[in-house]
C-alpha cells in the first residue's frame, strides 16, 4: 500500500531577494527508516540569510525553504525504524543523507562525505534516481528545510533531544552549537581546560555558544568584537575579557596570546589582525562564511608555527556528544522567540547585525494556511549574488542582481506584451 504524501506549510523565498512567503510543500510519507517529525521550532542561522540572498559561490534554487536547526515530535516512524517511536523529542541539523560508505562516513563524519558529498537539510539538489522521492526539480529533489511545519528524515540523521533540554532552545545547538563544540575539542580546548586560552572573533549566534562551551570545558575564554557595544553581553554571557578590535593598544597587548581563536564572522572582513592573536602552535578555526575568499600571508603563520583551519559543522555522533556535554552543563542558546509572520523582520534585523548575542527562533505552531508574512523594505543592491548563473530559474535572480543587458532585455519582452 502507498502512502499519501505529507502535506505541511513552509516559509520560502521564491528569488534573490530573500524575502519570505508562506507557502504549501509536500513531505514524503515515512519510508521504512524514515522519521516523520512535526516540527515545533527552528532557529534562524546566518547560513541561512547567505542562502536566501545566493551570496555564497553555490547553486541557489528556488522557491527555497531555509532552516536547519530543526527540533520536533516524532508523529509517525517507518517499519525499520527502532531508535524513536511517535512522542519522542528528536532534532534534526544540517545534513539529511550521505553516502555512509566512504572514509568520512565511517569515521562519523558523514558531513565531509566523498562519496557524492553530504545531503544538506535545504538547497540540495539529490540526482540519483533510487534516492528521489519528490520531484520538485526538472533534475530531481531539491531538500526543503525546517521553515516549515513538518519534514522526513532517515532515522540515522535524527537526534534525540535530552529531556533536560528546553525544547524551543535545543534548535540552536543543532548548528551553532555543534559548530562551535566540534573545533574546540579538536584543537584542545576539551582536554586543555583551565591552562588552555580562547579567543571567539564576531558575538552573535555562533560566538555566544563558543563563549558558553568553552567556558564549561575550562577555558580562560575571551571575546574579540568590533566596538565595545557586545562587551557587557559577552562578559554576562560568561567571557573573562573583552577585547576591542579597532582598539590598537588592546589588540598589542593580546598580541601571541591564545592558543585558539575561533572566528565566528559571516561578512567579509580581513584575517591578519586575528592571526596575530594567535600563539606558538596555536590555530585560527574559521567557522563562519563570508561571501568572498580570505587571505593570509605565509610570514603570519610561519613565524609562530601557526595553523589556520576551518570547520564545518560536525557528524552525527558528535552532534549527540554535544548535545549530551550541553545537557550536563545546562548550556542553551539565549533566544528570541518570533511568530512566522515575522521572519522577514527577523532575517533584516540579522542581517544589519541587530540581534546582539541571541537566536532567532521562529514558533512553527504559528505558521499554518492562514499565516501571512509581514513584508519589510529590503535593498537587494546592498549585497550581490556569487556566481549568479548558477541560481535556477533563472527568474529567480532578482531584478538588481541582473546584468543590464538582462534588465534592458526584460523591459522589451515587457513592453511587447
Amino acid at each position: 500500500m502507498q502512502h499519501l504524501n505529507v502535506q505541511a506549510y513552509a516559509l520560502a523565498a521564491k528569488d534573490t531577494s530573500g524575502v519570505m512567503f508562506c507557502q504549501p510543500i509536500e513531505r514524503r510519507a515515512p519510508n521504512k527508516n524514515d522519521v516523520l517529525i512535526d516540527v515545533k521550532y527552528c532557529g534562524i542561522c546566518h547560513s541561512d540569510l547567505s542562502e536566501v540572498r545566493g551570496e555564497w559561490p553555490k547553486p541557489h534554487i528556488y522557491p527555497m525553504v531555509p532552516g536547519h536547526e530543526i527540533v520536533g515530535v516524532v508523529k509517525e516512524v517507518g517499519s525499520s525504524v527502532t531508535k524513536f517511536k511517535a512522542g519522542d523529542r528528536v532534532g534534526v541539523g544540517c545534513m539529511v543523507d550521505s553516502c555512509s560508505d566512504c572514509r568520512s562516513c565511517k569515521r562519523g563524519l558523514e558531513q565531509y562525505c566523498t562519496g557524492g558529498g553530504a545531503v544538506f537539510t535545504y538547497n540540495s539538489l539529490i540526482t540519483d534516481k533510487k534516492k528521489i522521492n519528490i520531484k520538485n526539480h526538472p533534475h530531481g529533489e531539491v531538500t526543503l528545510g525546517g521553515y516549515s511545519t513538518a519534514i522526513t528524515v532517515k532515522d540515522n540523521f535524527v537526534v534525540h533531544v535530552p529531556d533536560s533540554t528546553p525544547l524551543e532552545k535545543a534548535g540552536p545547538l543543532l548548528c551553532a552549537g555543534i559548530t562551535v563544540y566540534s573545533p574546540l575539542v579538536r584543537y584542545g580546548a576539551k582536554k586543555g581546560g583551565k591552562g588552555f586560552k580562547t579567543g571567539v572573533v564576531g558575538f552573535g549566534g555562533l560566538g555566544h555558544m563558543a563563549v558558553k562551551i568553552a567556558k564549561a570545558m575550562g577555558n580562560e575564554v575571551s571575546v574579540i568584537s568590533r566596538g565595545t557595544k557586545k562587551r557587557k553581553a559577552a562578559l554576562e554571557c560568561g567571557a573573562d575579557s573583552f577585547i576591542d578590535s579597532k582598539s590598537v593598544d588592546a589588540m598589542a597587548k593580546a598580541n601571541g596570546s591564545f592558543d585558539l581563536i575561533i572566528n565566528t564572522v559571516g561578512v567579509n572582513h580581513s584575517l591578519s589582525p586575528y592571526m596575530n592573536l594567535v600563539g606558538l602552535d596555536g590555530t585560527l578555526c574559521m567557522v563562519g562564511v563570508p561571501p568572498d575568499s580570505l587571505s593570509l600571508h605565509a610570514f603570519e603563520v610561519i613565524g609562530a608555527r601557526k595553523s589556520f583551519s576551518g570547520s564545518l559543522i560536525g557528524g552525527i555522533k558528535e552532534t549527540e556528544e554535544m548535545l549530551s556535554f550541553c545537557a550536563e552543563h545546562k548550556i542553551v542558546p539565549d533566544i528570541e522567540l518570533i511568530n512566522a509572520q515575522d521572519v522577514n523582520k527577523a532575517l533584516t534585523s540579522l542581517a544589519k547585525g541587530h540581534n546582539d548575542a541571541s537566536r532567532y527562533v521562529i514558533d512553527m505552531k504559528t505558521l499554518n494556511k492562514a499565516t501571512t508574512v509581514a513584508q519589510v523594505d529590503v535593498d537587494p543592491t546592498e549585497w550581490r549574488v556569487n556566481l549568479p548563473h548558477l541560481t535556477f530559474p533563472k527568474s529567480a535572480l532578482h531584478q538588481s542582481h541582473r546584468s543590464e543587458d538582462e534588465v534592458k532585455v526584460e523591459e522589451k519582452l515587457k513592453i511587447a506584451a
